[in-house]
């Protein structure tokens, strides 16, 4: 079991997407190891938290919730977006519709978080059912490299590179907070000191909104 007081920094993540493309399948099998065939629907939001390892001697603590995909629901996923880092934006590769609401998540996500950074990541699920899929790979990716964010494929049921999604986001999230590009700013609780970092750096506090530096992949303002 992770120690959930051992970590150098905290990101909060937000994940979003269609009701019933697997958010919470892919949370359970993150965090508990656990695959539910037919997982209560999300009402509102949930929360998961995990301890990882990104790096050697690196370790993050994930705060994940999980949204409901309902439209009646829109209103309060909207709330949780502007404190957070990292926005899962997920599909299901069996449901083609899911696919083209992507769009629609992702600008959502965009105006309610600025002037904040933040790192996306365009999450394909359930690819264990390939005779199912109505969203090639290529299609997913052309619409990940169009909008400058990463991808991944994933499977819940099968556990198939769902612990590399979550450390796919948290790396690039860390990778930017080390270049400088976002910071830990007081009121903002994207991103947290852990208590492994020494306390002359825990109240560091940068304005980011004059940081004009050109974005890397999968920020929100590329």
């Amino acid at each position: 079991m992770d120690n959930l007081y051992n970590y150098d920094y905290q990101f909060r993540l937000i994940v979003v997407g269609d009701s019933t493309v697997g958010k919470s399948s892919l949370l359970r099998t993150f965090c508990d190891g656990i695959f539910s065939q037919d997982p209560d629907p999300t009402v509102g939001v949930d929360f998961h938290v995990r301890v990882i390892e990104i790096k050697p001697g690196v370790k993050v603590k994930l705060q994940l919730w999980d949204t409901a995909g309902q439209e009646r629901f829109r209103s309060i996923t909207r709330a949780y977006y502007r404190n957070s880092v990292g926005v899962l934006l997920i599909y299901d590769t069996t449901n083609y519709v899911s696919f083209t609401h992507v769009t629609s998540w992702l600008n959502d996500a965009r105006q309610q978080i600025e002037p904040y950074q933040c790192v996306f990541l365009l999450v394909g699920t359930k690819i264990d059912r390939e005779s199912e899929r109505q969203v090639t790979t290529e299609e997913g990716k052309a619409f990940a490299d169009f909008h400058n964010i990463p991808f991944i494929e994933t499977s819940s049921k099968s556990s198939l590179y769902v612990q590399e999604a979550f450390a796919l986001i948290a790396r690039e999230i860390y990778d930017l907070l080390i270049e400088g590009r976002i910071h830990v700013q007081k009121g903002w609780d994207g991103v947290k000191v852990g208590p492994n970092v020494t306390s002359s750096n825990q109240n560091q506090s940068i304005d980011i909104t004059q940081n004009n530096q050109p974005h890397r992949s999968g920020c929100c303002g590329g």
